[in-house]
């Protein structure tokens, strides 16, 4: 492979949309084992919530992609691979990085706890301004009406 062809693969693969619109794979191997990546990410992404038992093995399956992503990266760096098989390995890349984006937006936290807290903080944040608009919070009159001088 020649080094600008390395280059571009290595610029694809580290783009910020690289996973728009890319699948993910079937069947891949990790760490030298086949997995069927798309049905285990569709699999866990169907469930409202991650039971703790899968949590662990969400969290090991992404520590092992993590793992297989950067030595299939290293092989690109390194060269040592035809354009062809270059080309595989910045698919197989997205491929993975798409399954990661998947699996990282799962959370272990519960929809609606996460929606109530973002609701008790809304409400906290306009609070804290109305009080700061009507001039009732002491804690902040010192340090705004300083910036509010010419």
């Amino acid at each position: 492979m020649k080094e600008y062809e390395r280059k571009q693969l290595l610029e694809r693969i580290g783009r910020e949309g690289a996973t728009v619109g890319a699948t993910i794979p079937d069947r891949i191997d990790v760490q030298g084992e086949p997995v069927d990546l798309r049905e285990f990410v569709f699999e866990t992404k169907r469930r409202d919530t991650v039971p703790q038992g899968e949590r662990e093995r969400v969290e090991r399956a992404k520590k092992n992609l993590r793992r297989e992503r950067r030595e299939r990266k290293e092989q690109i760096e390194a060269g040592d691979v035809s354009r062809e098989e270059g080309e595989r390995l910045a698919e197989a890349i997205i491929g993975i990085d798409r399954a990661l984006n998947a699996l990282e937006s799962l959370g272990p936290t519960n929809l609606e706890a996460e929606i109530r807290a973002q609701q008790t903080a809304d409400k906290k944040r306009w609070m804290n301004f109305l009080k700061q608009a009507l001039g009732h919070d002491e804690d902040s009159q010192g340090s705004h009406r300083s910036s509010r001088s010419p």
